[in-house]
């Protein structure tokens, strides 16, 4: 059973914390993931994601939500109880809010209305199509462009965009594209693509680590209606930042809820060990290496916690605060789950163990949405900022 004293803390109301007990419940009783194929997996998660109500959280009241906004401290206790039980089932419920959330901040009614209902119910799968292959970290470097027809009534898209979570099997994707409108971010639009739309189409699918959908995307004269923008055009790139807002710091609940399965299976472990006449956890090296897991672990839960609840209740922009919450919650996350293996020892590197499997699921999140390296220069960006 894991440490839930954290739920103590003020950052949350009385509804977060059924939340989280209903969530776990839940899980323990409900979540039966067959990782056999992926694809499929994944499909059938967002399918009883939805079925059980877990995904209204992704989307506000007005088109089908649990809450009224968009609530931070929501989407982190989800995420984190979700991976604590299983990354793919995190995978699932991150998409969906990451997927539409460009919809839910800059689309139209229209746009709302049509996707983000299905999105709530898990009738539809969402991606976020920014990543480039020349353009990860440096969003504002994009090639991919989209230029308006001669009538005016569409935007002609062309380019790729690559590891795109989702992609394969997404029925809509939140693709953002150089406009033109002004040199670098100030020239990038947002738009909704549907799957099915000609002239896009999966370039090749990408097999990575910790087993998820993720495409290379190719577009060829792709048209999508100018109803279909998001925003302002040349507006795509304050989208994207206000998106990834939101949704940084999930990561960041994401990684804390690998890390305290690492640190439940390495307690278990220490305890039940046999170790020189006693167990592992009588040793005084295996108590300063639970000693440190353990405050890793709060520390990350702490900035978390931080940043969610100053988006949420202190109504305040987050950037700096969900960068040091993504960079110390992954980075404490794998150091965490490094020294679980090692406790285990041969058995902690042996394929389809519990902490085998969190080893390869934490280091993808030190990447995703932002490198550690990439949080650090937002970090610092921020707070040589003036304030006031």
């Amino acid at each position: 059973m894991s440490d839930k004293t954290y739920l103590e803390l003020p950052f949350f109301d009385e509804a977060h914390r059924t939340l989280e007990r209903d969530l776990d419940t839940w899980c323990e009783a409900s979540l039966h993931v067959d990782h056999g194929d992926t694809d499929a997996a994944c499909r059938a998660l967002v399918r009883q994601l939805g079925e059980a109500g877990w995904l209204r959280y992704c989307v506000p009241a007005a088109h089908g939500g649990a809450l009224p906004a968009l609530d931070s401290r929501a989407l982190c206790l989800l995420r984190e109880t979700l991976a604590r039980h299983d990354g793919l089932a995190d995978f699932a419920f991150a998409m969906q809010g990451l997927g539409s959330g460009a919809i839910t901040l800059a689309g139209s009614e229209a746009l709302r209305e049509r996707y983000l209902p299905r999105v709530a119910r898990g009738e539809a799968i969402a991606a976020f199509a920014l990543s480039e292959p020349e353009a990860g970290s440096d969003v504002a470097a994009m090639q991919c462009s989209a230029r308006l027809s001669e009538d005016g009534s569409h935007y002609v898209l062309d380019g790729a965009k690559t590891w795109i979570s989702n992609g394969g099997i997404a029925d809509f994707y939140c693709v953002f594209a150089r406009t033109g409108e002004a040199p670098g971010a100030r020239g990038i639009s947002a738009f909704v693509v549907d799957a099915g739309t000609p002239g896009l189409e999966i370039a090749e699918r990408i097999e990575v680590m910790a087993p998820h959908p993720l495409a290379t995307l190719r577009f060829d004269g792709c048209r999508v209606p100018v109803a279909n923008r998001l925003g302002e055009a040349g507006q795509g790139f304050k989208v994207a930042m206000m998106t990834l807002d939101i949704f940084r710091a999930s990561v960041a609940a994401a990684a804390l809820g690998f890390g305290r399965a690492a640190l439940d299976e390495a307690l278990a472990r220490a305890a039940s060990r046999p170790m020189f006449g006693g167990v592992l956890g009588d040793l005084q090296l295996t108590q300063a290496a639970l000693g440190e897991m353990a405050t890793a672990v709060d520390a990350a839960a702490l900035l978390t916690y931080r940043a969610a609840w100053l988006r949420d209740v202190a109504q305040r922009r987050t950037t700096r605060e969900a960068a040091m919450a993504k960079m110390v919650a992954t980075e404490n996350a794998q150091q965490v789950i490094d020294r679980a293996v090692q406790m285990f020892g041969g058995a902690g590197v042996k394929v389809g163990s519990r902490v085998e499997g969190l080893y390869r699921e934490i280091r993808a999140l030190r990447i995703y949405e932002g490198a550690t390296e990439v949080q650090k220069l937002i970090i610092a960006r921020e707070t040589m900022a003036p304030r006031g």
